[in-house]
């Protein structure tokens, strides 16, 4: 008899955390037949850390993510209990949207999402190792013993790699708390060759939400009009919830400062690199010896659950000296932890294995996609989970591979990054590490990337035309304003009034486009004045602001666009000294200082060094070289 059990796909990808749901779903929508191996199928797209996506660069991506056919941006929407837009007191450019999660509804909808996908099948097993002929995967083995034959693999093995969890002394062979590692795969991938490295993160503990006074804390309610993340999403309907932020203070530096010598990343029993820009408790106190205290964030797991995840105490020490910390904490003097933090040493491979498609050089139709490429959270995992389930598909058509440009996504960006500098730590993104940020707007990824989308067939047509319909109507409403001159109406002269500005003395001879620019007058000023601007939605009517009042700032930032290409090759002196160029981070200063680049170009490529760093450096430069003329 036969062997019924399935074992030939297309595509087989390893993993069930946000990268292989991504990876798996485009995969699958596209046509191909999707084996989704899971170490435990009822953990697919949990939140391992915190309970929330977006955030500052990070809700772009989970923007570009959706406008590209993915389902993050569409689950936070149907599962978000607090959203708020970040940063909206800066520039346009780095505002970012951000949203509490229902922590196991969010879960549960990622595994529905993909259940419901047709040509996508799930395994629970683990991957021991992989059959390699002439330098090409043609499948993998399981725990169990079953083979699997398939054209192409991803592997998405998260923190699971060897994964090693310390609280304390205490140690345990986890990837995360009380679920296995893949112990097998590590050696597997050495002996094909592939350079490994062990990085570390880490979480905070859980407490009870009852057991905490938060009318002592501060609270932070959700925005009243939420700004969905996925572009087919017309309005947030659940019920949004508060969050709280209550301060750590001398007590609590002190307990920490006391038990140093029991942190596994003090006592040299880690001895991997953490995230640099997402340091534990210990290390803040340890780092930032000067500073009085430090924000700690009540956000809740859920509507549904007490549970409540404490940003800003991510610990990896003992469990009796979590309590005493905890409880240290204004508003916690009586809270009880019912997970404890932890923190998590892992594998990974270095990413400048990968070619920008995110398949490896040294074996052919293999895929890497998140943590195993050295990078930290859900979104930048979604992103790579994205790439190279949609390189896969073009890989399978015989067609060149998708590259994002860094002007054209901050996935570009991403992947860019990873692949020409690798990583020291695990990495994060920011906007800071995008040199065209202006372009990179959250408000525009589907002008900017659903076009790739519905090429690919991973994007619905009425997605698509939705979105030049959107393009449409806000172009039309942006020609009215920028032809319609300011006339001397009632209505204008109550603006200006109501503004506090002075009406021109003779004539107005200017369009309203003008009127816009000036800071103190909003596109909703306008609507009393042009009544078609309520045709837009709000969300219209703010891009159509943006794009009219940043449009100087994004010809300048198209220039220098043009510029960074220009200087790019330019020399720096052997005997530069980087500690007089004012404004560079401290992390590019360290790392400038200790590889000496000689030229642009070379030191744009080192982790840590980002686009402004490199443009404060060129202005030193040729201030030392117009200095060195005059002499």
């Amino acid at each position: 008899m036969a062997n019924p059990v399935p074992s030939r796909f297309d595509v087989v990808v390893v993993g069930g955390g946000h990268a292989g749901a991504e990876a798996a779903h485009a995969c699958a929508r596209s046509g191909l037949r999707t084996l989704l191996l899971t170490m435990n199928l009822d953990t697919i797209g949990q939140m391992s850390c915190n309970p929330a996506i977006g955030g500052i660069a990070k809700g772009h991506m989970v923007r570009e993510v959706d406008a590209l056919g993915g389902i993050m941006g569409r689950v936070i929407d149907q599962t978000g209990i607090h959203f708020k837009m970040l940063n909206r007191s800066r520039g346009p450019a780095v505002w970012a949207p951000r949203a509490q999660a229902e922590k196991k509804a969010y879960q549960n909808h990622i595994k529905w999402t993909l259940e419901a996908t047709p040509n996508l099948s799930f395994r629970q097993d683990t991957c021991d190792s992989l059959i390699i002929e002439n330098h090409k995967v043609c499948g993998i083995i399981c725990s169990r013993g079953q083979e699997i034959q398939c054209d192409y693999v991803i592997l998405t093995t998260g923190t699971f790699l060897q994964g090693l969890i310390h609280i304390g002394e205490y140690q345990a062979r986890s990837g995360r708390i009380a679920e296995q590692s893949a112990m097998k795969l590590s050696d597997c991938l050495t002996a094909y060759g592939f350079e490994l490295g062990r990085l570390k993160t880490g979480t905070p503990p859980r407490v009870l939400k009852k057991s905490l006074d938060l009318s002592v804390m501060e609270e932070q309610e959700p925005d009243p009009v939420p700004s969905p993340f996925s572009y087919s999403t017309s309005a947030i309907t659940q019920p949004q919830i508060s969050c709280y932020v209550t301060y750590t203070g001398a007590p609590t530096h002190e307990i920490i400062r006391q038990n140093l010598d029991r942190s596994p990343m003090y006592s040299g029993q880690i001895k991997s690199t953490g995230p640099r820009y997402c340091p534990s408790i210990e290390d803040k106190i340890v780092r930032f010896a000067d500073k009085e205290r430090h924000q700690v964030f009540i956000e809740p797991e859920g509507v549904e659950t007490g549970e409540v995840y404490l940003n800003g105490v991510s610990t990896s020490l003992p469990e009796e000296v979590q309590w005493q910390v905890v409880r240290s904490i204004r508003g916690m003097e009586n809270a009880e932890i019912i997970r404890p933090g932890y923190a998590v040493e892992y594998d990974f491979v270095d990413p400048r294995e990968l070619h920008h498609s995110f398949e490896t050089r040294k074996i052919q139709n293999l895929f890497f996609a998140g943590q195993i490429n050295g990078t930290t959270g859900y979104e930048e995992a979604a992103a790579q989970g994205m790439i190279a389930g949609i390189n896969v598909l073009r890989k399978s058509r015989n067609e060149s591979p998708f590259i994002l440009g860094r002007g054209e996504a901050y996935i570009g960006v991403l992947v860019d990054d990873l692949v020409l500098k690798g990583v020291e730590d695990p990495y994060r993104m920011f906007t800071s590490r995008a040199e065209h940020r202006l372009l990179l707007r959250q408000d525009n990824a589907d002008e900017r990337l659903m076009k790739y989308g519905f090429e690919l067939g991973l994007l619905g047509e009425d997605s698509y035309r939705a979105m030049l319909d959107r393009g449409q109507r806000i172009k039309k409403m942006r020609d009215l304003i920028s032809t319609r001159g300011i006339r001397a109406t009632q209505e204008v002269a109550d603006l200006f009034a109501k503004k506090n500005m002075e009406m021109p003395k003779s004539g107005f001879g200017k369009t309203l486009d003008s009127l816009l620019r000036r800071p103190e007058v909003s596109i909703e000023d306008l609507t009393v004045i042009i009544p078609e601007l309520t045709e837009l939605t709000r969300d219209e009517r703010s891009v159509l602001e943006l794009e009219i009042k940043y449009a100087g700032y994004v010809k300048r930032e198209l220039e220098k666009v043009d510029r960074r290409e220009r200087i790019s090759n330019h020399p720096i002196p052997a005997n530069f000294d980087f500690d007089t160029v004012p404004g560079i981070k401290k992390e590019a200063r360290e790392k400038l200082k200790r590889f000496r680049p000689h030229d642009l170009n070379t030191a744009s490529r080192i982790s840590g060094v980002d686009p402004p760093d490199i443009d404060l450096i060129y202005l030193k430069i040729l201030e030392a070289e117009k200095a060195q003329s005059h002499v």
